[in-house]
């Protein structure tokens, strides 16, 4: 304690009377600071063992799709290591692909490609390759290569191209971001003002960087109009190309051919490098095809 700190001479320090009750208030805060973060990284952070009884558990929890996702990724990799005994949740997991949670159905169709010996697993990627929400389509097709599927081939070039984001309403847009700006799925991209006064917010679907916009500050929009231009994303872009390293055809060399030449700003040199190896391998392919 410095001088400062210390008491008149003749006084007490004012904490030396304070209650019993005010001292354990104080003990239990500290203890909350500690433990609200461990319970939240505890709650949010898949890499937590689940028992065999909470996989059940969170598997039907259909109130908090983290708990779902935590669940399936912890089948994915147990799936992964050879655990069959996993198999006795794969009806219930093929079951979500009809589930109204987007972020659900975007982990399921990434972990369903961990066994490409199960049928059930095929049919469901095939379900969800015609998925409403782009995400749930682009692991879909990724995890079909997996079971020597081609189908989603024109989603994986899809994942190489720009991605056009719409208004959902009618009114008046306020940009939020510049071209340029790197985006992450969900970063807000604009809103659009109704005559209400209320405003919609566009939230983008994908990762990616703002590539154009395709209307002004403050101009009136029709609901579905074109508004911005996204760029795809660097790790996107880079799982695509190596899922056609496996299934592209000659067709689809000028969109991988984009990415070897750096078409698109702040490409790193692993998926410029990923590219060439795509294009070779996809002529090579095309080539042993001809009679």
């Amino acid at each position: 304690m410095t001088d400062r700190d210390s008491p008149p001479s003749g006084q007490i320090h004012p904490t030396a009377k304070r209650p019993r009750w005010h001292m354990a208030l104080l003990m239990a805060l500290t203890v909350l600071s500690v433990l609200v973060p461990f319970l939240f990284w505890r709650g949010t952070w898949f890499g937590r063992a689940l028992s065999e009884q909470e996989v059940g558990q969170y598997l039907s929890d259909a109130s908090r799709p983290r708990r779902i996702q935590h669940a399936l990724v912890q089948i994915g990799e147990r799936i992964e290591r050879g655990d069959r005994s996993v198999q006795r949740w794969y009806p219930e997991m093929v079951g979500l692909a009809q589930s109204t949670l987007p972020e659900v159905r975007v982990t399921l169709a990434w972990v369903l490609g961990a066994d490409p010996q199960s049928e059930e697993f095929h049919g469901a990627l095939q379900e969800l390759l015609h998925d409403r929400e782009p995400l749930v389509r682009r692991n879909a097709a990724l995890s079909l290569v997996r079971f020597g599927d081609a189908s989603g081939r024109d989603e994986l070039v899809a994942m190489l191209r720009l991605y056009t984001v719409q208004a959902t309403t009618a009114g008046v847009v306020r940009h939020r971001l510049e071209e340029g700006n790197p985006v992450e799925q969900g970063t807000l991209l604009a809103r659009v003002e109704g005559t209400d006064q209320r405003a919609a917010e566009i939230r983008s679907p994908l990762p990616g960087t703002v590539q154009s916009r395709l209307v002004a500050e403050g101009t009136s929009v029709a609901s579905g109009e074109d508004i911005l231009v996204l760029a795809p994303g660097a790790e996107h872009a880079w799982e695509a190309l190596r899922a056609l390293y496996l299934v592209g055809e000659r067709e689809d060399l000028q969109d991988v051919e984009r990415f070897a030449r750096s078409a698109f700003p702040g490409i790193p040199a692993k998926v410029q490098q990923q590219a060439a190896w795509t294009a070779d391998e996809i002529r090579r392919r095309d080539q042993g095809k001809k009679p």
